[in-house]
């Protein structure tokens, strides 16, 4: 038996904002909000952390294994950083939106940019986070208390070049407020649910009329 299909397809969440934009703590509040949202789980050559599982934080695999999916067009994005390969697989999301499910992907402007240009792009929405001001963006990453002021300084450096590209993205919300940002992103995905091509059953439905509006007359 062939299965079931669901009501609608998943969307490919994009979520970027620089660091200390409330991007993770959005991240986080978007999944309990709702268990049809699911978190990308990446691929990386980077050799396992003390208490990392493979297949829940990270997909381990070879550097061959991870260059041979890329050359086959299996993973969705994919970038170098610091002497480590890091990737999206395709399979595993194909396969959560054609069962009707959400995945969550946190990534920058360029692991954005190849995903919503891959064959799954139609079913991409993305959206940026921006901070209220730089000063503010400047506090939060002190007020964690995680970084020394180099680390700190460097994150700066780097937030202007991930604010630059806000504009390439669906949706723009200024993270002042917390719960409001939050409702904003809750509005945007039950909307972007509702578009026609997330909507596989509409087709089947539009016949069943004309057949229905034939019989009538």
């Amino acid at each position: 038996m062939a299965p079931q299909q669901a009501n609608r397809r998943g969307l490919l969440i994009i979520l970027s904002s620089p660091s200390g934009a409330g991007k993770s703590t959005l991240a986080k509040r978007l999944r309990a909000w709702d268990s049809d949202i699911r978190f990308s789980v990446s691929a990386t050559t980077r050799a396992p952390r003390p208490g990392e599982v493979n297949g829940q934080d990270y997909h381990f695999v070879s550097v061959e294994a991870f260059k041979h999916d890329v050359s086959n067009g299996d993973m969705l994005e994919h970038a170098h950083v610091f002497g480590n390969f890091y990737g999206s697989p395709k399979g595993p999301v194909q396969d959560a939106i054609n069962a009707g499910q959400d995945v969550l992907f946190d990534i920058d402007w360029q692991g954005a940019q190849q995903i919503t240009n891959s064959d799954l792009g139609k079913h991409t929405l993305s959206i940026f986070l921006l901070p209220p001001s730089i000063t503010e963006l400047r506090r939060r990453l002190e007020g964690r208390g995680q970084d020394d002021a180099d680390t700190i300084g460097r994150r700066m450096e780097k937030s202007w070049d991930e604010i630059s590209h806000w504009g390439s993205y669906d949706h723009v919300l200024i993270n002042e407020d917390l719960d409001e940002t939050e409702e904003n992103l809750k509005t945007i995905i039950k909307a972007t649910r509702l578009r026609r091509i997330q909507q596989p059953a509409l087709i089947e439905h539009a016949r069943n009329l004309q057949q229905e509006f034939e019989e009538l007359q």
